[in-house]
C-alpha cells in the first residue's frame, strides 16, 4: 500500500469518526449533523452539511441524509430565502453570526448549497424515487435560486449599502459588488437544476437555467485581474485575488479558456504564499480583507488563518500541472491531522474548533477523485 493509498484510508477513517462524533438529536427526532464535535455549532448548517454530502454521502446513512434537507427546506422564508442554519428546537436562522448580533442581510450562497446537497443525494437513490423526490423538492429550489440577487451581467451581486453576509467561510468578510466564489456556486446550482429538470422532462426550466449559467460563463471576466494571473473576490469592496474562488473555479471544471492555465500558474507559482502544512489562506500571505462586517483581528480565522475546506479544490486545480505539488499538499495536510488533530483553521501561532468535520470530508472528496483508484475507492 503506497502512501497515497494509506492517507485515503487514513483520512476516510478520520471523516467517518468525525460525521459521527457530530451528530445531535433535533426535538422532532431528527438526526443533525453539526459543523463540528464540540458543540460550538449547535444547529444543521446548510453550507457544512451540503460539503459532508457532496465529499463523503457514502459515509453518511441515506435517510439521515434525505431527513436533513426536508429539516433545512421546512425552514425556507416564503421569499425564498434558505436557512444558514437550523437550531435543533426546528427555528431556522437566516443570517450569519450570533442571532443577537447578526452579520449583515441573509446570506448568499444557502440557496445553492441546498441545490447541491439534494443533486448528490439524488444520485444515490433509485431513478423512479429520484423524479418523485425532485418532483417535490423543485418548487423550494427553484424559488431559493430565485432569491439571490444578481447583477445585469448575472453575477451574484452584494449592494456595498447594505451587503449580505457572502459565502458562509467568508461570512465576516465584507465583499461586495459583483462576487467571484458566489458566482461560481450559482453556476453550479444552476447546472444542475438544468440537469434534474431536463431528466423530469420540463424543458423550459431547463434551458431556463442553462441560459443563467451561460451568463455566468460570460460575466466572470470582468474580475480578471490580468497582472496577477487570477480572479479577484469582489467588484466593490475587496477586490482582492481569493484563492479559495481561483481554486474553486478550477475544481469544479468552470469554463475559464484562455484563463485556465494562467489561474494554475498563478496557484503554483505563489504556492508558498497561501499554504502552511496543506492547508490554505484565503488571501496571500500579508493581505487582508480591505472591509469585514464584524472585526476580526489578522492571522485569525477569515482574515489570515488557513483552512482545509479548500485543500482539496488546491490539489485538483494544479494536479494536471504540478502533480507532485498536489501531493505534497496532501502529504503535508495529512502529517498536520495526525500529528495535531483536524482543526476548523490553523495558524503558526493559534489553532481553532478541533474536530471540525469538512476540514476532513472536502480533502477526501478531493483525494478519492485524484488518486482514489491506487485505493480501490
Amino acid at each position: 500500500m503506497d502512501n497515497l493509498t494509506q492517507h485515503i484510508t487514513y483520512l476516510q477513517q478520520t471523516a467517518r469518526q468525525l460525521l459521527q462524533g457530530c451528530q445531535v438529536k433535533a426535538a422532532d427526532g431528527t438526526t443533525l449533523y453539526t459543523p463540528d464535535g464540540r458543540g460550538n455549532y449547535a444547529a444543521l448548517w446548510t453550507r457544512d452539511f451540503a460539503y459532508m454530502v457532496e465529499y463523503t454521502a457514502d459515509l453518511m446513512p441515506p435517510e439521515h441524509i434525505e431527513a436533513c434537507i426536508r429539516y433545512l427546506m421546512r425552514g425556507q422564508r416564503e421569499d425564498g430565502t434558505v436557512p444558514d442554519r437550523v437550531r435543533p428546537d426546528g427555528v431556522p436562522v437566516y443570517v450569519a453570526g450570533p442571532e443577537n448580533a447578526p452579520v449583515g442581510e441573509p446570506n448568499l450562497d444557502n440557496p445553492m448549497f441546498l441545490v447541491i446537497a439534494c443533486d448528490a443525494y439524488l444520485k444515490r437513490v433509485a431513478p423512479h424515487r429520484r423524479k418523485a423526490l425532485f418532483a417535490e423538492w423543485s418548487p423550494a429550489l427553484d424559488k431559493g435560486l430565485g432569491w439571490v440577487p444578481r447583477s445585469p451581467r448575472g453575477l451574484v451581486y452584494n449592494p456595498p449599502e447594505k451587503p449580505h453576509s457572502p459565502y458562509g467561510f467568508t461570512d465576516t468578510v465584507g465583499k461586495t459588488g459583483e462576487l467571484l466564489m458566489e458566482s461560481l456556486l450559482y453556476w453550479r446550482a444552476c447546472r444542475r437544476m438544468a440537469n434534474l429538470h431536463q431528466h423530469n422532462g420540463d424543458q423550459r426550466r431547463a434551458q431556463e437555467y442553462l441560459a443563467r449559467a451561460q451568463h455566468v460563463e460570460q460575466g466572470l471576466p470582468t474580475l480578471w485581474d490580468e497582472k496577477a494571473g487570477a480572479f479577484l473576490a469582489a467588484s466593490v469592496d475587496c477586490r482582492q485575488v481569493d484563492i479559495w474562488g481561483n481554486a474553486y473555479a478550477l475544481a469544479i471544471g468552470f469554463p475559464l479558456g484562455k484563463r485556465r492555465s494562467a489561474v494554475q500558474q498563478t496557484l503554483v507559482r505563489r504556492y508558498e504564499d497561501y499554504m502552511w502544512k496543506g492547508q490554505v489562506r484565503h488571501l496571500f500571505r500579508g493581505e487582508y480583507w480591505q472591509r469585514l462586517l464584524t472585526p476580526v483581528p489578522r492571522d485569525r480565522y477569515q482574515n489570515g488563518a488557513y483552512w482545509a475546506t479548500a485543500s482539496g479544490w488546491v490539489m485538483q486545480a494544479i494536479y494536471p500541472v504540478n502533480p507532485s505539488l498536489a501531493e505534497r499538499t496532501f502529504e503535508e495536510l495529512i502529517a498536520d491531522f495526525q500529528q495535531n488533530g483536524v482543526y476548523e483553521c490553523v495558524h503558526p501561532e493559534y489553532r481553532q474548533l478541533e474536530t471540525y468535520v469538512v476540514s476532513a470530508c472536502n480533502p477526501l472528496g478531493a483525494a478519492r477523485a485524484l488518486w482514489g483508484r491506487r485505493a480501490g475507492r
